[in-house]
């Protein structure tokens, strides 16, 4: 049997190692999940919405030792995984409270002995090729909804965040959800590749754009549901009548929050020229307040790259920016434990890569521009289109700028923020489908349609 060994990214050091899936077990778990899915989706909702419940208690009653296994593997800072389980409560507590009426079957027209109906039916056996940099977040949008709904589920968690995937699934099985029904699928991309080769019915992916552009060419002509949540390179404009200092403060956390590996952190920042010297001093002062150091402390807000192939991409970024007259005025090197410092660039323009391709760590440029109509132009020179916002205390003129930007979420004087009642979803590169919200349950179904003449 293979196995998988899992390293401590913050030391280098061996954690554990864990048997790994192959070519074979992928499709024995596949074959048994199918036999399983019709007998998880005939079990009355409220039996399914029970095993939901138990799952969540048992988060809280063992969240101080998810969040330590969490931080060992992926490097993030403790405070922060016990943000993450903390905020998983609610979203399990939305899916919860709209898993019925989401899905209940709809009479949209009567008349004449006539009815009409919508009715909400599972899609089957689904795969999900999930993320490491949230891993709760990201796995539990898919596997709960997806259960929720009836399905049965093939889950592979990131082989950064392995150890998570394997306490998600052994929490669901604790609570009453049968082990065919969701099956762990352990290892890295030769397990996600043997998922895409089985008779599945839908596949939810979370990760870069050239995997996902990948799948879609293997999974295409199949007409199999796709889902991709992929990269971002998110912008915000501060307007000349916003407050610097409290945009920067905003910013700053948006940019650098889990070590800036996030999906929808603050990638680009457009500052008018009225204000961006005070916003640029507030926001580097700011910086200059993030504690680097021990993800296991508890004060520590900067902790390892997850990847260390990442340090080389910011190393790259940064050396790029500066060759083509970008100024850096903090961080811009590695520290020790696949850390990298907070790094602020000015000076920046779209011929860098800084500005244009993703970064997934501390890094941000900020450029000044002169106008609404110049920050438009910039935020949407992008293949991507996740996230945007505006800083700005007129929401007039935040939702003309912001209706004018491609993008599935836009804030007004927030940033990085994500909610169980709004869908999530992308433009272009930034991936197809959506998660969360009453949407993001029906995700989950196909429609029949029922047309039924009384006679």
């Amino acid at each position: 049997m293979t196995t998988l060994a899992i390293y401590n990214p913050a030391t280098g050091t061996q954690i554990t190692q864990v048997p790994a899936d192959g070519a074979a077990s992928v499709a024995a778990k596949f074959q048994a999940a199918r036999a399983a899915q019709p007998a998880w989706a005939a079990t009355p909702l409220p039996q399914r919405l029970a095993c939901v419940a138990r799952f969540r208690a048992a988060v809280v009653a063992e969240l101080e030792a998810l969040a330590a296994t969490m931080t060992a593997e992926t490097g993030k800072p403790i405070s922060m995984s016990r943000n993450e389980l903390n905020g998983l409560l609610g979203r399990i507590d939305f899916f919860l409270t709209e898993a019925e009426a989401s899905t209940a079957t709809q009479t949209v027209f009567t008349d004449g002995g006539m009815t009409e109906q919508i009715q909400h039916i599972p899609l089957g056996v689904v795969a999900n090729i999930s993320a490491w940099n949230y891993p709760w977040f990201v796995g539990c949008n898919v596997i709960l909804p997806a259960l929720l709904t009836g399905n049965a589920v093939l889950y592979k968690p990131s082989e950064f965040a392995t150890l998570t995937g394997m306490a998600i699934a052994r929490l669901l099985h604790a609570a009453g959800v049968p082990a065919d029904v969701l099956a762990l699928c352990v290892g890295g991309g030769e397990v996600g590749a043997a998922l895409q080769t089985q008779r599945i019915d839908g596949l939810f992916f979370t990760g870069s754009y050239t995997t996902g552009a990948k799948i879609t060419q293997a999974l295409g002509p199949r007409m199999v549901k796709l889902q991709l949540e992929l990269g971002g390179k998110d912008p915000t404009y501060v307007c000349d009548d916003a407050n610097p200092a409290t945009a920067a403060a905003s910013l700053a956390d948006g940019a650098m929050y889990n070590t800036g590996q996030s999906c929808c952190s603050v990638e680009r920042i457009y500052v008018h020229e009225k204000v961006f010297d005070a916003f640029v001093a507030a926001f580097v002062d700011t910086v200059h307040g993030f504690k680097v150091g021990d993800p296991m402390a508890d004060d520590t807000y900067i902790g390892a790259i997850t990847r260390a192939a990442q340090l080389d991409v910011l190393d790259a970024q940064v050396a790029d920016a500066v060759a083509k007259g970008a100024k850096l005025l903090t961080g811009g090197t590695r520290l020790p434990g696949n850390t990298f410092a907070p790094t602020v660039l000015v000076d920046v323009g779209h011929s860098m890569d800084l500005m244009r391709e993703e970064s997934f760590g501390p890094v941000i440029g900020i450029q000044k521009v002169a106008s609404d109509t110049e920050a438009v132009a910039l935020m949407n020179d992008t293949r991507y289109g996740l996230t945007a916002g505006v800083f700005t205390p007129d929401e007039a003129r935040a939702r003309a700028v912001l209706a004018q930007v491609n993008a599935g979420s836009v804030y007004w004087n927030c940033c990085d923020r994500v909610s169980p009642r709004l869908p999530w979803s992308g433009h272009g590169d930034s991936g197809v489908g959506l998660t969360l919200s009453t949407y993001g349950i029906q995700t989950f179904t196909r429609t029949k349609a029922w047309h039924l003449r009384q006679v």
